[in-house]
C-alpha cells in the first residue's frame, strides 16, 4: 500500500490512473485497482470519476497536519525559495529525504518565462538523481554513499541512462562534495538543467535541499558558479534556522 500512495502523491495535482500505479508498483491493475478502491474507503485517496484519476484523499491531510508538528519545515523554507526565485529568476524548490529518495515539498517559480518542468511538489526521484537527490547523496558518510552507488548504479542506469553509470555517477558525487553544490547538466530532461544544496538537520545529517532549475541556455560558464554559491548560502541560512527552531 505504501508503494501505491507514494505513486498517487507523485502524481500532484494532475493524479494518476489505476494504470500507471500499476505500472509503477509491478501490480497487476485488477490488484492496483483493489487497492486503490480499499485507501478510498479509508479516505486516504480519492477518485475523479470523471477524469477517471486518483488524488490523495482527506484522511492523509489530517495525519500529515498532526505529523508536520514534528516534521515539516516547508514553512520555515517557502521565504527562502521566494529569495532565491526572485534573485535568479529561475525556479526554485525544496525537496525531502526519504530513506533512498528526495521528495519535492515546495516550489517557487522564477521570472524568467521558460522554465524547466521536471520538478513540481510531490515528485520522487532516486538519491543521486536530479540535483537535490545528488546534494544529499554527496553529503551522506562516505562509505554509506559508496555502498548505495554500488549497489544502485545498474537499476538507475536502466532508468535514467549511461550518465548514471557507476562510475559516471561516482564522479559527479566527488565533485559536488569538492564545490560545495551539485550540477545536474540535463541528465533528466536533455536542455533542463538544474542545482542544489543540502540542507542539514539538527544532528548534522544531510535531510533536505534547495535547488535552482531551468533551461539549459541559463546554466552555462560562470552563472552556473554563481547560482551554486547564492544556493550555498541559502542553505547555509535555512540550516541555521532548522537548528534553532523550538
Amino acid at each position: 500500500m505504501a508503494a501505491v500512495l507514494r505513486r498517487v502523491g507523485s502524481g500532484a495535482a494532475d493524479g494518476v490512473t489505476t494504470a500507471e500505479v500499476a505500472a509503477a508498483t509491478g501490480l497487476p491493475r485488477s490488484t492496483a485497482q483493489r487497492v486503490l478502491a480499499a485507501l478510498a474507503e479509508e479516505g486516504f485517496v480519492d477518485r475523479d470519476a470523471r477524469r477517471g484519476r486518483w488524488y490523495l484523499g482527506p484522511e492523509l491531510f489530517l495525519l500529515g497536519s498532526v505529523a508536520a508538528e514534528r516534521y515539516d519545515v516547508t514553512s520555515t523554507a517557502r521565504d527562502i525559495l521566494r529569495s532565491l526565485a526572485a534573485t535568479t529568476g529561475e525556479s526554485a524548490f525544496f525537496s525531502a529525504r526519504r530513506g533512498d529518495e528526495t521528495v519535492c515539498l515546495a516550489g517557487a517559480e522564477g521570472s524568467f518565462p521558460l522554465r524547466s518542468h521536471v520538478l513540481h511538489e510531490g515528485i520522487r526521484f532516486p538519491l543521486g538523481v536530479a540535483s537535490a537527490g545528488l546534494a544529499i547523496l554527496a553529503y551522506l558518510p562516505v562509505p554509506d554513499a559508496e555502498d548505495y552507488v554500488r549497489s544502485r548504479a545498474g537499476e538507475l542506469t536502466a532508468a535514467y541512462g549511461g550518465q548514471h553509470e557507476r562510475a559516471a555517477l561516482s564522479r559527479r558525487v566527488a565533485a559536488t562534495r569538492k564545490r560545495g553544490y551539485a550540477v545536474n547538466p540535463g541528465l533528466v530532461v536533455p536542455g533542463s538543467w538544474g542545482v542544489g544544496a543540502v540542507v542539514f538537520d539538527r544532528a548534522g545529517a544531510p535531510a533536505w535541499a534547495l535547488s535552482l532549475t531551468g533551461v539549459e541556455s541559463r546554466f552555462n560558464g560562470d552563472r552556473t558558479a554563481r547560482l551554486g554559491t547564492l544556493l550555498l548560502e541559502a542553505a547555509h541560512a535555512l540550516t541555521r534556522r532548522i537548528a534553532h527552531r523550538g
